[in-house]
């Protein structure tokens, strides 16, 4: 007989994104947070400290704690496939931050490790579960601009430099603006639009050095090793298609575009890097926008982790599979290769359907 009660949850990663993971996992009734472990362990005795959390540790503080169901990996990209393959081998589920690999063969291997361990992979963004885009997917299922043909996505900023600590691995191989934002823009848009089939991209950077303007390295400078602004066009398997913007390298901010045009209407889905939000709707033949608030849950990140959580229990596939987020890192490394290629690439992989989130699916409520 399986387990019953709420599902045991390790942090490992006590960095930045841990504090919004935290504030979230550490509310719902579902879960229960019972390690924060990382490889500097001051660190993550502090994360733990503060939140009540009554053990920290390194690493194996997490893989090896018996009540450890679901271990939540938020180290830095270069690291996610080294700890979620410890994990499975450990027995446990695993939940990513997004990306859920660097390139293709090291995110197939962790699968490989996953199938042979019997457990599950899920990874971010969990933005999509949220009531911003579960609001316009509802209406673009009910027809609300007929067939989807078109899509439109743009996230410019000057970087996370000048505000963000370390900021240094967002410049480097596993990030940059496609890498480190592509995921809620492509993700957002397989989920209305369906698997990517193709792309096509350009990119280039503005900077060949970057300089931290916040925090205790304020004032040092360290080195941009990928393209900094990347324009990229989808072909879909559904014969629709999109263009994306994605730039570290915009003077003023330009940013939480998705618009969807379909044969009677166009729809414009709140910030993919939110979880709530007015969507805008603009039938044929009219010329103003509706405006419709968004409704169902939207209580931030970690979202994904208790829908894993209770998928556990309830013995059924979790929204948010391992196959989704592989099939994002493999069009994002499509668009990699197509910018050093010049060419078309084929996105090989494909993604299974999203269930959809019901209305009253609520995240505090105590149901395991």
């Amino acid at each position: 007989m399986g387990k019953s009660g709420p599902v045991g949850i390790a942090i490992i990663g006590a960095g930045n994104i841990s504090k919004q993971y935290l504030d979230n996992l550490t509310t719902f009734p579902d879960v229960k947070v019972l390690v924060v472990a990382d490889l500097f362990e001051d660190a993550a005795a502090a994360r733990a400290a503060e939140y009540g959390i009554e053990l920290s540790g390194g690493v194996d503080a997490a893989l090896n704690h018996p009540d450890v169901e679901i271990i939540v990996n938020l180290t830095i990209p270069a690291a996610h496939v080294e700890v979620a393959t410890a994990a499975v081998k450990a027995g446990k589920h695993v939940w990513t931050e997004k990306p859920f690999s660097l390139d293709r063969e090291s995110g197939l291997g962790l699968f490989k490790e996953a199938q042979a361990a019997g457990m599950r992979l899920g990874c971010a963004p969990d933005t999509f579960l949220g009531a911003g885009l579960q609001t316009a997917r509802r209406l673009i299922d009910e027809g609300a601009i007929g067939t989807p043909l078109s899509g439109l996505t743009m996230f410019q900023s000057p970087g996370p430099e000048s505000w963000h600590p370390n900021p240094a691995f967002l410049f480097q191989r596993g990030a940059g603006p496609l890498f480190d934002m592509g995921p809620y823009y492509l993700t957002a848009l397989v989920q209305v639009l369906g698997p990517i089939a193709k792309v096509a991209a350009v990119g280039n950077g503005a900077f060949p050095t970057r300089t931290i303007g916040s925090g205790p390295k304020a004032g040092e400078t360290f080195d941009v090793e990928v393209p900094t602004n990347v324009s990229a066009v989808a072909l879909f398997e559904s014969g629709a298609t999109a263009q994306s913007v994605f730039s570290f390298d915009a003077h003023k901010g330009h940013y939480g575009i998705v618009e969807i045009t379909g044969t009677e209407g166009t729809i414009t889905i709140p910030d993919p890097n939110g979880f709530d939000g007015t969507v805008k709707l603009c039938k044929r033949g009219e010329e103003d926008w509706t405006l419709i608030e968004a409704t169902g849950p939207a209580n931030g990140r970690g979202m994904g982790v208790l829908d894993m959580a209770r998928s556990i229990r309830a013995g059924v596939p979790h929204r948010i599979p391992g196959e989704l987020a592989f099939h994002v890192l493999d069009t994002m490394v499509s668009i990699s290769e197509s910018i050093d290629t010049g060419e078309f690439v084929t996105v090989a992989s494909t993604a299974p359907a999203t269930p959809a989130v019901p209305v009253d699916w609520n995240p505090t409520e105590a149901t395991l």
